[in-house]
């Protein structure tokens, strides 16, 4: 069959697998040559866990740390499998590209697609752990709209809402090019919980208490959980909004988690704030397509931009494996935003935001590297693939 996407309400419903494995392969090939370029990370780490590793940041995350710093990576990820004719999620394939290629390298790579939130998984997790050794960095970045309380069996559900004031914002068809106005009602106190419950700090810290009660967290162990902060006219639906408060709370977590990792097993906890990009959800909350786009052409402009995988690199060389102390703001944040939230970068994008139109996005964003985006995630568009030619299965790659 030959697959085209998908897409509905601004939501690709299928993936390429070709494409997704490919998109991978371009991933692990810049982070190869960086570490030529940059030569030997001090004190890099041997055994690493990825909480998220399927897409985004959390598989950036694992490729930096495998083909950067030669670490064995666990990875774990909830995807639904492809079958002979459908689809499987993006992240699927992007798993099984990254176990391929890991072994290629003779790296030990074990992916686990399951429910991350369940103590089953954690134990899962532990006794794989004792192949490798213990684990001197956990990643934490999973991203889900539903979690189960392990404890108590309740389901929370995330809601994207403000908390003070209606917020209407337009968006844009990333198909068509065409502007339309979102409007997000306030929530009420039960939905700003369970987005809580499920975005924020509770299950980061149920992860590092099991694993450290099993004994498979290495002495001087680092782990990192991401959030996302953004410009100002953003922060009524984010930042302040029932997302912000998860942030918040893993944020508030970090801190906690830092003081008890340091007493136990002189550890380090922190937060790293990056930069905005498209996601699956992005695509679909008031002004931010709108934003990125404008953003993305400016920091192109400037040669700064970044996506997932410059980001996670750049976090892994120049921030926690230096071989001197991490540098973080004043609330214990590791920052790699600083050239998003760069003030001159931020003062042009505040000059075009309040006059972007469907007329002139194309001239003041980056429509077409949004698009290209967009698409990416879910292995279409990707450099080097003929999506002319027919793929015989879905289920392998």
């Amino acid at each position: 069959m030959i697959i085209k996407p998908l897409i509905r309400s601004n939501m690709c419903i299928n993936a390429h697998p070709i494409g997704c494995a490919k998109d991978v392969e371009h991933q692990i090939a810049y982070v190869e040559k960086k570490a030529k370029e940059r030569g030997p990370l001090p004190n890099a780490p041997k055994n690493v866990l990825v909480l998220g590793c399927s897409t985004g940041y959390g598989l950036a995350s694992r490729i930096s740390a495998a083909f950067e710093c030669g670490a064995n990576t666990i990875g774990v990820s909830f995807e639904k499998e492809g079958t002979a004719d459908k689809s499987g999620t993006p992240g699927w394939y992007n798993n099984m590209a990254f176990d391929r290629a890991a072994k290629a390298k003779g790296l030990g790579a074990v992916t686990f697609n399951g429910d991350a939130f369940s103590d089953e998984m954690r134990k899962q997790v532990i006794a794989a752990s004792k192949q490798f050794g213990k684990f001197d960095l956990v990643i934490y970045s999973v991203a889900s709209a539903v979690r189960v309380d392990p404890v108590t069996g309740e389901m929370y559900r995330s809601v994207l809402k403000p908390l003070e004031k209606t917020f209407s914002g337009a968006t844009m068809d990333v198909v068509s090019g065409k502007f339309s106005i979102i409007t997000a009602e306030v929530a009420n106190e039960e939905e700003k919980r369970q987005t809580v419950k499920v975005m924020g700090g509770e299950d980061w810290a149920r992860w590092i208490k099991q694993l450290s009660e099993a004994g498979v967290l290495a002495d001087g162990v680092k782990t990192v959980a991401y959030s996302y902060i953004g410009p100002t006219y953003t922060h009524a639906i984010y930042r302040d909004g029932t997302i912000g408060a998860a942030k918040k709370d893993i944020e508030r977590t970090a801190r906690e988690l830092d003081a008890e990792l340091k007493k136990t097993l002189n550890g380090e906890a922190y937060i790293s704030v990056n930069k905005g990009l498209v996601t699956r959800s992005s695509a679909v909350i008031p002004l931010i397509p709108l934003y990125i786009s404008i953003l993305f052409k400016i920091m192109k402009k400037n040669g700064t931009h970044e996506g997932c995988i410059e980001q996670m690199e750049r976090l892994f060389a120049e921030r926690l494996y230096t071989g001197s102390a991490i540098p973080t703001d004043d609330e214990h944040r590791i920052r790699i935003d600083e050239l998003e939230l760069n003030p001159k970068v931020q003062e042009e994008v505040a000059k075009y935001m309040p006059i972007v139109s469907e007329d002139n996005i194309a001239e003041l964003g980056d429509i077409e590297g949004y698009r290209h985006d967009f698409l990416a995630t879910n292995g279409f568009d990707i450099e080097g693939v003929d999506y002319t030619q027919e793929v015989t299965r879905m289920d392998t790659i």
